[in-house]
């Protein structure tokens, strides 16, 4: 008896996800200037190794400042877009940004309500995913909360926690919470490392 032939495997593609404020820029608490978007340490040069390496480099945030008042979705899309050109200056990108501006108890409709979209409901990664062809599985999620490792978790992927922005306080919760985080790094420069590291020891 002859077996029909197997059918190719598809093999899909990781990407690194980054949370934005205490992540990539400056945590300044509900950032609503321009002026005020300011890179950390070595960012850039972070984001540009996994330009390097054609890994997927993605921002999902939270923008609950939409639905508190403070700024618009506009704005929001200005500022993604000068964060943009800061890191073209230095030699790295954002393959796309995605952002909730949703709060669940704050605000006013539409932007008053419980969403599948606001981290660390992984609505962002969803969407993401099926725009740019990716898997899950394969992904890591880079930030400065909690929230962000278990963004990670919650699709099978990996969740790396920073000490910049509110990564310190955040650091001290680990031990009372169900929440571990596959790493803890210093910033994101040591984050992706890591990352690099792992990805050629898994293949």
């Amino acid at each position: 008896m002859t077996r029909p032939p197997l059918k190719p495997t598809i093999k899909t593609q990781g990407a690194v996800f980054l949370d934005r404020d205490g992540t990539i820029i400056k945590e300044v608490n509900y950032l609503n200037r321009i002026q005020d978007v300011e890179l950390l340490p070595q960012a850039a040069e972070a984001i540009a190794k996994l330009n390097q390496q054609q890994i997927p480099v993605i921002l999902v945030s939270n923008q609950s400042g939409i639905a508190r008042g403070k700024f618009s979705e506009n704005f929001v899309a200005k500022t993604h877009r000068h964060l943009q050109e800061m890191l073209n200056r230095q030699g790295a990108h954002l393959d796309d940004f995605f952002f909730c501006p949703h709060h669940p108890e704050s605000g006013k409709a539409p932007y008053k309500k419980v969403c599948a979209c606001r981290k660390p409901a992984p609505g962002l990664l969803y969407e993401a995913a099926a725009r740019h062809h990716l898997g899950l599985s394969e992904s890591y999620v880079i930030g400065d909360k909690l929230i962000d490792v278990e963004l990670a978790l919650r699709v099978g992927g990996k969740g790396l926690l920073v000490e910049t922005g509110h990564g310190k306080s955040e650091k001290e919760k680990i031990a009372k919470s169900e929440i571990k985080p596959t790493f803890i790094a210093t910033d994101l420069y040591a984050a992706v490392n890591w990352i690099l590291a792992h990805r050629k020891r898994e293949t």
